[in-house]
């Protein structure tokens, strides 16, 4: 039994990086290694902001925290393999290592919607029924829409390594890709992946529908309300602290779709685009998120502001 499971696997794969592009790898990686050491920097900034700051206590930051310590371990899921290609030649993964890979990149992208979803949620409460707000969304209903947001996605994506490790691999090991990517993966197997792939479109188009659905439930129930104010003013401070949430979902979900639909229908898309836009939609999010929310919401701005400022204060002294 023993001898036959080590000949059900190669050892390892052979990750292409960006198939045509190998010229250009060294000057790709610059652009990866910015935007993970900012996603890095920006994120540690929002979480030590609210940590320090009471008045940041509530669930809006709370959920922004979650997503920020999401956001860097996305991005330290995909960044470093991807510097090893484009920097030090270092294109082969173990095949668990890379199963591992691929399980945490889509844990990871999962709790992200999972995240958008509740922060739909509390600003619906927030604007649609104010007097209620602190009532519903109390400190363990946050951490519990959060829990649920992680249980939800360890158990989707669990079945797909599970699934692959069933599989035989025997001759195909070069993944054209610049990371362990679920269909990237299963392509390569010596038997039928039928099973696979429909699992692996199931959990993907299963999270799209349900979380874009409640998410524009939301927000549908978000502008009603808003146009029922009578005056002006009221109406642009309601629609301006649901701003940063907005931009957050255009740049998650915008190239996620992308990515999804030109692996399943664009057939005429260069491989090359379609990993350069695969790549994107894992680094760029986590880099623009905590931006976005550092510019849109003046509580946070004014605080980083303030922490930045007085630190310079205290070494002037």
């Amino acid at each position: 039994m023993g001898d036959n499971a080590t000949h059900h696997h190669i050892s390892s794969f052979f990750l292409i990086g960006i198939p045509g592009l190998q010229d250009f790898h060294c000057w790709i990686g610059i652009p990866v290694f910015i935007l993970f050491i900012l996603t890095l920097l920006g994120n540690s900034v929002i979480t030590v902001t609210v940590k320090l700051e009471p008045s940041l206590h509530q669930p809006m930051y709370f959920f922004l925290c979650m997503l920020a310590a999401n956001d860097m371990a996305l991005a330290s899921s995909t960044a470093p393999k991807m510097l090893g290609i484009f920097w030090f030649n270092a294109h082969r993964v173990v095949f668990n290592i890379c199963l591992a890979q691929m399980y945490f990149i889509h844990t990871f992208c999962i709790i992200e919607s999972a995240l958008l979803v509740a922060m739909a949620f509390d600003r619906y409460v927030a604007i649609c029924i104010p007097l209620c707000y602190t009532t519903i969304l109390t400190t363990p209903v946050v951490v519990k829409m959060g829990a649920v947001g992680v249980i939800r996605a360890i158990l989707m994506v669990l079945p797909c390594p599970l699934l692959i490790k069933r599989l035989p691999y025997y001759t195909k090991c070069v993944i054209n890709h610049a990371y362990c990517e679920h269909m990237a993966v299963v392509k390569l197997a010596s038997a039928n992946t039928f099973i696979n792939r429909v699992y692996g479109i199931s959990v993907a188009l299963s999270v799209m529908i349900l979380d874009l659905g409640l998410i524009a439930t939301s927000y549908i129930k978000i502008l009603q309300a808003v146009f029922r104010l009578s005056s002006q003013n009221a109406r642009s401070k309601a629609l301006g602290t649901c701003a940063a949430h907005v931009c957050t979902i255009l740049v998650s979900y915008t190239p996620a779709v992308f990515s999804f639909l030109t692996h399943r229908i664009g057939k005429k898309v260069p491989p090359s685009i379609h990993i350069i836009f695969a790549s994107l939609y894992l680094l760029v999010p986590p880099t623009v998120n905590p931006l976005v929310y550092g510019v849109k919401t003046k509580q946070i701005r004014d605080q980083v502001v303030g922490l930045l400022f007085s630190k310079k204060k205290i070494s002037t002294k």
